[in-house]
């Protein structure tokens, strides 16, 4: 069965993380932003960022923005 939109944006971002292009602390591009850049809708991206947030790749700073999170 094929992945979901969602769940393919979820694996490309956290490889930007793992691969170390997006640091610990670097701040995620805006969700308008990465609906234009991947060609995906909102809802997509709300729900791979929940994903990213779940498994603690992510931080989310209300009125700041999403943040890749510290290593555990």
């Amino acid at each position: 069965m094929p992945k979901q939109q969602y769940q393919v944006l979820a694996d490309e971002l956290k490889n930007k993380i793992d691969s170390g292009e997006w640091p610990p602390g670097t701040k995620l591009p805006s969700r308008s932003q990465l609906c234009k850049e991947y060609g995906v809708s909102d809802t997509v991206v709300g729900k791979a960022m929940m994903i990213l947030r779940a498994t603690g790749l992510t931080e989310t700073l209300e009125g700041v923005g999403v943040f890749v999170a510290e290593p555990k």
